[in-house]
């Protein structure tokens, strides 16, 4: 149990970084979304239980603050960890260079798939689309630059808690 919390700290962190991050580019009128990197540590590194727990909780809190029906992020995070989860081992998940583009392609099929799933609500969805990709190309971009000091912050964060060992001792 503790290596959910502690998991879910560190994802409330990038959350309130993220909302910060936007709030800032609000002007811009840029928005940034990394719903790659709330599963991408967890479903390479963590057992199951652990790993799902976090993202599906992370995905609550990204509902809160989005508009769209409760456990919309629940549900695409918890689908996306399954099926990272399921191909793990086929992946060279300790290295970082995997892990960012790992992140990448969670990255967009998520935004697609929210995209997809709101575009309908506006007056003019064809309208919408340019900044949409501009939006991703952005958050793409971020997710690289951000993705390997997030992950070696989730890491570090689970040994100083004492709930994994370290590597390097």
């Amino acid at each position: 149990m503790r290596r959910t919390l502690v998991t879910f700290f560190t994802l409330l962190l990038l959350w309130v970084l993220l909302a910060e991050v936007n709030h800032g580019l609000g002007p811009a009128h840029v928005y940034l979304f990394a719903g790659g990197l709330f599963i991408t540590y967890a479903a390479l590194v963590l057992p199951l239980r652990d790993g799902i727990a976090a993202v599906m909780l992370a995905g609550l809190v990204c509902d809160a603050s989005a508009p769209v029906r409760v456990g919309t992020h629940l549900l695409l995070f918890a689908a996306a960890h399954a099926v990272v989860f399921n191909i793990r081992d086929r992946l060279p998940r300790d290295e970082t260079v995997a892990r960012v583009i790992v992140a990448l392609l969670l990255n967009l099929g998520l935004f697609l798939a929210l995209s997809f799933a709101l575009i309908g609500r506006g007056p003019a969805p064809g309208a919408v689309w340019p900044r949409l990709i501009l939006d991703l190309v952005c958050s793409q971009v971020f997710i690289a630059l951000v993705a390997p000091w997030f992950f070696a912050l989730q890491a570090r964060v689970l040994v100083v808690t004492r709930v994994e060992r370290d590597p390097l001792a």
